[in-house]
C-alpha cells in the first residue's frame, strides 16, 4: 500500500496517530498529528518527532514484543499543558506493519478528577470540623460536665450553631447539585423582577435591622419581567443580599438596583441588570477571579464565623449560567463591592 493510502486510513481516526515501521521511521500520519508535532514528519525517524522517554520506550517495547502498550505523552499548547493517553498497538497486514501510536487528548477528565478530589477533600474538611467540635463537647457532656448546669447550657448552645452549620452546608450542596442537574434545561416562567426584588427586600428586613444595614431597592421601571425560574432567582438575590448585609458593615447602606436595556453589551441583545452594592471594605483584587469557586474565601475565619458554606456564589453562578446571563464582580478597598448579574429578556 502506498504511503498516501496509508496516511488516507488514518485519516479515518478521529485522534493524532502515526505508523511507525520496522525501520523506526514514521511511514504515515494523519492531520491531526500535526497540532502535536508540527508537519512534514513522515519519513523522519520517531525519535526525532516524539522526544519523550515514555512514549519512545513504549513504541520500541512494541516493536520488539508485538503487545499492546500504554503511556502518557504530555504536550503544551499556547502555554497550557495537555495530558494525552497513547496506545501503542503493532499491526501485521498486507496494509502494512508496524507500530500504529495514538494520542487521546484527556486534559478534560483529568481537570474533572482533580475537581472531583479537591471537592471532596473540601467537603470533608467543613463537615470535620464541627463534627470534632460535636463529638468533643457530648464526651464532656457525658463525663466532666455532667452534673455543670452553666457549662451544659453553653456547651449546647454552640453544639446548635455547629449542627446549623452542617445543615446550612448540606443544605447548599444540594441546591447546587440540583442547579448543576439543570444546567441544560432553559427555565420557562415569566417571573415578575421587580415583585422579585420586593420579596427578597421584606424577607431580609430583619437580618438587615440586626446588622444596622440600610437596604435600598431601586427601580427605573415597575413592569421587567424575565424568562426564568423564580425560586432559582430569588436564591441569587438572597444569597447576594446576604452577602452584602455580612459583610458590608454595621451603619452601611446596601443597595439592589434594577434596570433594563434594548441592548445589553455583555448580551448583545436586551437584557435586565440585577446590581447589588455594598459599602463595604472592599476585596482586594487578586481574589476576584476566584470567588465563584467552591469553598473559595477571602477570609475562611470571618466566613465561619458568619454562618457561610463558601458556596453562595457557586451556586449564583450556576444558576446564572443556567438562565443564560453574565455576572461581574467588581470591588474596590475601602469602596465596597458591586456583583451585576445580566439577564436575556428572552
Amino acid at each position: 500500500m502506498t504511503d498516501s493510502s496509508l496516511t488516507a486510513l488514518l485519516s479515518a481516526i478521529p485522534l493524532p496517530a502515526m505508523l511507525v515501521g520496522r525501520g523506526e521511521r514514521i511511514i504515515a500520519a494523519n492531520a491531526r498529528t500535526a497540532s502535536l508535532f508540527g508537519p512534514g514528519i513522515t519519513g523522519r525517524h520517531f525519535i526525532t518527532v516524539i522526544r519523550q522517554p515514555a512514549v519512545l520506550d513504549a513504541v520500541e517495547s512494541c516493536l520488539q514484543d508485538r503487545k499492546p502498550h500504554d503511556t502518557r505523552y504530555l504536550a503544551t499548547r499556547r502555554g497550557q499543558e495537555t495530558n494525552y493517553e497513547v496506545s501503542c498497538s503493532y499491526v501485521d497486514s498486507p496494509l502494512g506493519q508496524g507500530v500504529v501510536v495514538c494520542f487521546q487528548d484527556i486534559t478534560m477528565l483529568e481537570k474533572a478528577e482533580v475537581m472531583r478530589r479537591d471537592f471532596v477533600a473540601n467537603v470533608s474538611h467543613e463537615l470535620r470540623t464541627p463534627l470534632t467540635a460535636l463529638i468533643g463537647f457530648i464526651e464532656t457532656l457525658l463525663g466532666p460536665a455532667k452534673d455543670d448546669a452553666p457549662a451544659r447550657e453553653r456547651f449546647l448552645g454552640i453544639m446548635a450553631n455547629e449542627a446549623g452549620r452542617m445543615e446550612r452546608l448540606v443544605k447548599d450542596l444540594l441546591s447546587l447539585s440540583q442547579v448543576e442537574g439543570e444546567a441544560r434545561m432553559r427555565p420557562t416562567e415569566r417571573v415578575d423582577m421587580h415583585g422579585l426584588m420586593q420579596s427578597v427586600q421584606n424577607a431580609l428586613a430583619p437580618l438587615a435591622r440586626r446588622a444596622e444595614v440600610e437596604l435600598i431597592v431601586t427601580a427605573e421601571q415597575t413592569d421587567i419581567f424575565v424568562q426564568g425560574d423564580s425560586d432559582q432567582l430569588r436564591q441569587v438575590l438572597n444569597n447576594l443580599v446576604e452577602n452584602a448585609i455580612k459583610y458590608g458593615g454595621r451603619g452601611k447602606q446596601v443597595t439592589m438596583a434594577l434596570s433594563a436595556r434594548a441592548e445589553m453589551p455583555e448580551l448583545r441583545g436586551p437584557g435586565v441588570a440585577l446590581t447589588v452594592s455594598d459599602q463595604g471594605p472592599g476585596i482586594e483584587e487578586v481574589h476576584l477571579p476566584r470567588l465563584t469557586e467552591r469553598f473559595y474565601r477571602v477570609d475562611s475565619h470571618r466566613s465561619r464565623e458568619m454562618g457561610g458554606t463558601g458556596l453562595g456564589l457557586a451556586i449564583v453562578k450556576h444558576i446564572v449560567n443556567r438562565h443564560r446571563g453574565r455576572m461581574r464582580i467588581s470591588s474596590k478597598m475601602g469602596q465596597g463591592t458591586t456583583i451585576r448579574v445580566v439577564l436575556p429578556v428572552s
